[in-house]
């Protein structure tokens, strides 16, 4: 009888494994593009759909997976080294290693601020903005107006965006921080009802068009602004009061820096991950950098992770950004399967929950992935979104109990994300409620 329930069991189990790689090969939807899927058992440690996982996949923030796993082993999960400084006779030293908390419009970190105003030193802003390129390899030029493509550098400043606000009551629009408001400048126009933003290309000049009467309503847009060692010096003057002078990268020489704690890592990765925010991600890569070499870059932080955390992964990644901004980022889905066991095995699961986007719930999936009403989110994963290429990769819980772990890269499609969505929708729900 024993060997007869097992039986059963194990032939349930494969009708059940056979309905779902048949609902993603038969799918018209799906099949109208490049797909590679994988899911696995890990209790089993059992493979139960496979579908072109050795493939390459340009996997868009999918590549914050990484990010995030390297940043978690580097750096931990308590406070980041968000200030770099030697004392010298009556001199502060300073210079930025990539923390981007200083005065976020989210995080609104000031330890690093409230450190220099009370110091009675002079200060020396340390220039190693030559270390960062404002721009990570790939990506487009014209995409400097948009908070996607936030300015990398080494030490950000209200998160080195200009946020515009306005809520139902307001008459008109509110500046974070107040001091750009003289650099916006506005014209009527008859063909858009609302605000429309938009920033010179090399300058920290804003404009606006809005018609003649505008409905009042809320809105909220973060528009990069131009960085340079000049600017943080300036704006970090009017916040401290104090003058700051800018001193040469190699006037420091080899000196081994003190480092100031400031942003908590917990806040980083829970608003990196949730809503995929890729200035945040970019700075996650040189925070693991300057903690281990005391310079920033992307490069070597990589590097690093590729050739001491990521060895084991059966194919290399073909990894260039924090942010997966760049389509030179390929992966394939049995390494992020792989990086997923990893992230399992070193990060306690309400961590996982806390950081990752969860199905119905939050983040990026709050509208997708639904759980049966009155139940909890069964989806906890990283989404990806670029032109030609959606992802979506993390943990599905089973109503059995189990936790699988799944990944699912689709490139090359001619069809809207939200389509491509609705039909992984229907495969998940179908594993979940299944299996």
């Amino acid at each position: 009888m024993k060997k007869l329930l097992i039986g059963i069991l194990v032939l349930f189990s494969s009708c059940t494994v056979q309905k779902i790689n048949k609902s993603l090969t038969k799918s018209a939807v799906l099949n109208q593009g490049h797909m590679g899927f994988m899911l696995l058992d890990p209790e089993k440690d059992k493979v139960l759909v496979d579908i072109n996982s050795d493939k390459y996949f340009i996997p868009a923030s999918n590549t914050k997976l990484f990010t995030f796993y390297t940043s978690y082993s580097v750096l931990g999960d308590d406070l980041v080294h968000g200030l770099n400084y030697i004392e010298k006779g009556d001199s502060l030293l300073f210079w930025g290693t990539g923390d981007p908390g200083l005065l976020h419009p989210d995080l609104q970190n000031e330890v690093a601020l409230e450190f220099l105003k009370s110091s009675n030193k002079k200060l020396y802003l340390v220039d190693n903005f030559d270390q960062v390129d404002a721009f990570g390899p790939g990506w487009s030029w014209d995409w400097y107006n948009y908070y996607y493509a936030t300015e990398r550098s080494a030490m950000p400043i209200f998160g080195n965006v200009v946020r515009i606000q306005q809520d139902s009551t307001e008459q008109t629009f509110r500046v974070i921080p107040e001091r750009f408001k003289p650099d916006i400048t506005g014209t009527k126009t008859e063909d858009w009802n609302g605000y429309r933003f938009r920033r010179d290309r090399f300058d920290n000049k804003f404009t606006y068009q809005t018609a003649d009467r505008v409905e009042v309503k809320e809105f909220e847009q973060d528009i990069p602004f131009v960085t340079s060692s000049e600017f943080t010096a300036m704006l970090l003057e009017e916040k401290t009061g104090k003058e700051i002078t800018i001193i040469q990268n190699q006037e420091i020489g080899e000196l081994d820096p003190q480092k100031l704690q400031t942003t908590p890592a917990d806040s980083i990765y829970a608003q990196m991950m949730k809503i995929s925010d890729n200035f945040l991600a970019e700075q996650l890569m040189l925070l693991v950098s300057d903690q281990l070499t005391n310079q920033l870059s992307t490069s070597d932080a990589i590097a690093y992770s590729k050739e001491s955390l990521l060895a084991d992964l059966p194919d290399e990644p073909l990894w260039v950004d924090g942010s997966g901004l760049s389509a030179k980022n390929m992966f394939t889905p049995r390494s992020i399967i792989a990086l997923l066991g990893k992230i399992r095995a070193e990060v306690p699961l309400e961590k996982i929950k806390a950081y990752f986007p969860a199905g119905g719930e939050s983040g990026t999936i709050r509208n997708w992935y639904k759980a049966d009403e009155g139940q909890p989110a069964y989806i906890y994963a990283k989404t990806g979104t670029l032109s030609m290429s959606n992802a979506l990769s993390g943990y599905l819980i089973t109503k059995s109990g189990k936790i699988l772990h799944f990944s699912c890269i689709l490139n090359n499609y001619a069809l809207p994300s939200s389509q491509l969505k609705r039909e992984l929708e229907k495969t998940l729900y179908l594993i979940h409620d299944k299996y």
